[in-house]
């Protein structure tokens, strides 16, 4: 069952959040400044929803932002400001969410009515795309030799469907509109089917 919000704050941006995706920002315009402020103090999430046209931050005379009406709940797990006028955040992406009634508010900030669609269900990686996962695996794992951040959302899932793919969603480089598409389908499998033809023609995960 979907569950209807009350009005939610939007953060339209020229990425693409995954359900239990990392993501690093850095707060600088007002509107964002007041909005963070206010979901950090309450413990609520905001919406992450992909640019289509337009650009991230707000500038005289530019064209109005053309954003998606599928995103991702966005939690904050860390915030420090390390100067007047900027904050530093980490958020981990939730439930996906359908936009039902968008409106901007006079200071530029978008708020929308939405939908929460229900959880992705688990779904075991089959046999035939253990190499997938497999090549994540490594992936990681080459990481932490190098002592290199690592942009995957913790613990890890690595026989899970909707896991999986959603990770090289987040890593491959995919243009925004491909990701969108990817995040908007309802199957998990589907999705890690396309990943794995993404990642056979990149020869990233050694399938042929």
């Amino acid at each position: 069952m979907s569950e209807a919000n009350a009005f939610l704050p939007l953060f339209p941006l020229g990425t693409v959040l995954f359900p239990g995706g990392l993501l690093p920002l850095r707060i600088f315009e007002l509107r964002y400044l007041q909005m963070i402020g206010e979901c950090h103090k309450a413990g609520t999430p905001f919406g992450v929803v992909g640019l289509m046209r337009g650009a991230e931050v707000r500038a005289a005379g530019a064209a109005p932002e053309v954003f998606a009406d599928l995103g991702t709940l966005a939690t904050i797990r860390h915030l420090e400001s390390p100067q007047s006028g900027l904050l530093v955040i980490e958020c981990v992406g939730t439930e996906r969410f359908r936009i039902l009634e968008r409106r901007q508010q006079n200071n530029g900030l978008w708020t929308a009515r939405t939908e929460v669609l229900p959880p992705e269900a688990r779904v075991p990686v089959p046999d035939d795309l253990l190499g997938v996962a497999d090549a994540l695996r490594q992936f990681a794992e080459t990481l932490r030799q190098r002592g290199g951040p690592l942009p995957l959302a913790e613990p890890p899932d690595y026989d899970d469907c909707a896991w999986v793919a959603n990770r090289w969603c987040e890593l491959l480089p995919l243009p925004s509109e491909m990701r969108q598409r990817l995040l908007a389908l309802d199957s998990p499998l589907v999705r890690l089917e396309l990943v794995s033809d993404l990642l056979a023609q990149t020869r990233i995960s050694g399938q042929r």
